[in-house]
């Protein structure tokens, strides 16, 4: 799933293949903390590192951090629930969907 919006930032399906094993090697400094940010949250907490942060926080607001953080969450949450009620397709194509709060 795209967002809208974050197509019309630039987001290209070459751009988010970049986000695999070695991104940080391919991405900026912020993408790379957004990312690190996110694999602390969906696999072990404790791999937030006090580097990573203040990488998110030279970058970002604080509440940008916390909306990251929840964006995350919240999609880990959903996938867990589909996953559990065994609802996850096997196969999907991308879908670009409004941005929520853009309209």
């Amino acid at each position: 799933m795209r967002f809208d919006s974050a197509r019309a930032a630039g987001l290209t399906e070459d751009r988010a293949s970049l986000v695999a094993d070695g991104y940080e090697d391919h991405l900026s400094p912020a993408e790379t903390a957004l990312l690190q940010l996110t694999d602390a949250l969906i696999g072990d907490p404790h791999r937030l590192t006090d580097e990573t942060k203040s990488a998110l926080q030279a970058e970002f607001s604080n509440e940008q951090i916390v909306e990251a953080a929840m964006g995350v969450g919240l999609f880990l949450g959903m996938s867990k629930v589909l996953i559990c009620l065994g609802l996850e397709p096997e196969q999907m194509e991308t879908t670009v969907l409004p941005t929520p709060g853009s309209v």
